[in-house]
């Protein structure tokens, strides 16, 4: 038998609620990108969730700012207003650093949204990474 017909497809209704959350919750490189293109206030802080301050200063997205998902706490996160956004990247897929640290800012009541891909979705993309990186 096809795999793909293997199992029917989900109602269309049953994937509203899913759906929604896992967009409200994710964004992407481009988005990000665009963002930052507009000269203003990008409206969230990016934060680089992976790696040693060496990995960073090596190769990283422009505007991030270096903070291990383990080094987020509620003394370190007091630095930005309670409604701060933070879009959070690690390496790519095959890391989780990103949604270690989605789960923190999460516990602390911070709103968060996950960028897809990371590093590697970033380079994909041909976006520049920032100077020295």
């Amino acid at each position: 038998m096809n795999p793909v017909l293997a199992r029917p497809a989900p109602s269309p209704e049953s994937l509203l609620a899913p759906l929604a959350a896992q967009c409200a919750l994710h964004t992407d490189c481009s988005d990000v990108q665009a963002a930052f293109n507009t000269g203003g206030d990008p409206g969230f802080v990016l934060l680089h969730t992976m790696g040693t301050p060496e990995t960073f200063a090596r190769r990283h997205v422009p505007n991030a700012i270096f903070l291990p998902h383990r080094q987020i706490t509620a003394e370190r996160m007091a630095d930005w207003p309670a409604e701060t956004l933070f879009v959070v990247y690690c390496a790519g897929p095959h890391c989780n650093a990103a949604e270690q640290a989605a789960l923190a800012l999460a516990r602390l009541g911070r709103p968060v949204k996950i960028m897809l891909g990371g590093v590697m979705g970033w380079e994909y993309e041909g976006y520049p990474f920032a100077p020295g990186a």
